[in-house]
Order: structure tokens, then C-alpha cells, then sequence
């Protein structure tokens, strides 16, 4: 995409609210019920914006949504696209781009996820503190546009360590258990085998899902600082079952209540959604921008 196709976008969502967002939220899987505390809000279907990818998937109601909460002036995205849906990275990390473009320096973005590490429980929240990028892309492949970003940026720092601290602090304010852990994001839309879940362990992962990766480079080459959150919407078993006819036990435990079904992650997404909004709405009360 362009910087004629960013300013675009940014012009439309401009015609409908001139308003100057300094912060954005990303609103995942079965989580966008906080959009609808906004006050004052101007939503904007993303159809209604150029070149805005448009979700498939269920529970992403595709809206951007403007307007004031906690003080702040903000932009949530209550949806978003996914690889698996066949967009590119490129097309994925395109509302990023616009949000940059209308004034957001600061992005708190969300997502559903599968726990790895086995003290994790479904219904736990988690600060993301690292990711592993393990879809297969990069939305900075290609040709680099300086004035977006840095050819070569650097993600060592991808999530703002004083806002974790800051989660952290609102969160025992709060009386909510938080957990913190690196979020490993693959392609899908399969959800992973027993090998693939070993593995990702292995690899140290905390959590397992379908997005927020390219979000966060793109945020990061446009100099955005993040926060993630993921809500950990199920857990693989703690149980370690014997490989028929072997002595030692199978490294990669089947998941605990049986086969995952999307259905399944959404209702789980929502039982946890009241307390992720209760957190991001005590983070904004403390943050400056």
C-alpha cells in the first residue's frame, strides 16, 4: 500500500470525525465489547473505508470506532483480519498504517489465544511481553517507504516495557490475575497439533494465535509503542500421557477438554472480555500520553 492509499483512508475516517487520536486499541476475537463504552463515538464500517481489509471471521464486527474513553482520545478497531483469511501482511497491517497516519503513538492491542505454558488456565489474561513471528511473512517485505518507517527496525523492545509495567500496576490495583508471557503467532486457521504445540514450548512460547504479529511490526517501523494483551480463551492438558508401547511420556499433551471449535474460544472471549475492559480501562486512567 501507498502513502496516496494511506492518506486516502485517513481522509474518509477524517470527513466523519476530524478528531486527532493519540491512542489506538485493537479489539480481537469475541473481545469488542469495549468499543461500545466510547463516548461520544463515530463508527466507521470498514467497508466504508479505501482499502480497509474486511473480516470473514466471526467476532470481528469490522467497525472503527472514534470518539473519548478515559480521558483520552482514541480510535478502536473493533475487528480485525487475519492471514489465514487470505489478505497479505501487507493488507493486514494496512489499519495500522492509517492509525499511525491520523495521530495514534500509542496502540493496545488484543487478541484471543490458546495457553502453552501449563501453569496457564482458560480464562487467564496475559501481558505479552515478546513475540515469535512463526506465520511465514512480514508485512515489511519489499521495497521501503523511509518516510513510513526504517528499512531495518528494531524489535527488541516490541512491547513498551513501562507499559507492561503499567498493566502490571493496574492490574493488582484492579484485583485481576495477570499473567505475562511471549505470544507466538502462526498462520492458521487450523489450530496446532499435539508435535506443533511441543514445539512451540519448546521454543518458550507462553501462547499460541492467529494474529497480532504483523500488527505490531507495522506498528513498530511507524513508531507506534504497543501493548498486548491476550486472553488466554483455552489450555493444553497438564496431564502427560504415554505413547502407546513407550516408556517415557509424550511430549505434546493433547488439549484439555478435548478438540478446540472456534465457537468454543469466542464464548470463552467473552467471559474474560468484562475484565480485559475493566484493565484497559484502569491502564488509560494511569497512562500519559
Amino acid at each position: 500500500m501507498t502513502r496516496e492509499h494511506i492518506a486516502d483512508a485517513v481522509a474518509t475516517v477524517r470527513a466523519r470525525s476530524p478528531s486527532t487520536p493519540r491512542l489506538g486499541i485493537i479489539l480481537g476475537s469475541g473481545l469488542g465489547a469495549l468499543a461500545d463504552d466510547v463516548a461520544a463515538p463515530v463508527a466507521i464500517r470498514y467497508t466504508e473505508i479505501p482499502r480497509f481489509p474486511i473480516p470473514t471471521a466471526k467476532g470481528h464486527q469490522g467497525r472503527l470506532v472514534l470518539g473519548d474513553l478515559e480521558g483520552h482520545t482514541v480510535a478502536v478497531m473493533q475487528g480485525r483480519c487475519h492471514l489465514y483469511e487470505g489478505y497479505t501482511a501487507e493488507q493486514v497491517a494496512f489499519p495500522i498504517r492509517v492509525l499511525a497516519a491520523l495521530g495514534v503513538r500509542t496502540l493496545i492491542v488484543t487478541n484471543a489465544a490458546g495457553g502453552l505454558n501449563r501453569a496457564f488456565r482458560a480464562g487467564d489474561l496475559m501481558i505479552i511481553a515478546d513475540h515469535i513471528n512463526f506465520s511465514g511473512t512480514n508485512p515489511l517485505v519489499g521495497t521501503n517507504d523511509d518516510a513510513l518507517g526504517p528499512r531495518f527496525p528494531d524489535m527488541s523492545g516490541a512491547y513498551d516495557p513501562e507499559l507492561r509495567a503499567l498493566a502490571r500496576k493496574t492490574a493488582r490495583e484492579e484485583s485481576i490475575r495477570v499473567r505475562t508471557g511471549v505470544y507466538v503467532g502462526v498462520l492458521g486457521p487450523s489450530y496446532e497439533t499435539p508435535a506443533e504445540l511441543a514445539m512451540l514450548r519448546a521454543w518458550g512460547a507462553d501462547a499460541v494465535g492467529m494474529s497480532t504479529v504483523v500488527e505490531v511490526i507495522a506498528a513498530r517501523h511507524a513508531g507506534v509503542r504497543v501493548l498486548g494483551l491476550a486472553a488466554i480463551t483455552n489450555a493444553t492438558s497438564h496431564a502427560t500421557p504415554k505413547r502407546p508401547g513407550a516408556s517415557r511420556p509424550v511430549a505434546s499433551p493433547p488439549p484439555a477438554s478435548g478438540s478446540v471449535t472456534h465457537d468454543a474460544v469466542l464464548a470463552a472471549a467473552r467471559d474474560i472480555g468484562p475484565r480485559l475492559s475493566r484493565l484497559i480501562r484502569g491502564i488509560l486512567r494511569s497512562l500519559r500520553e
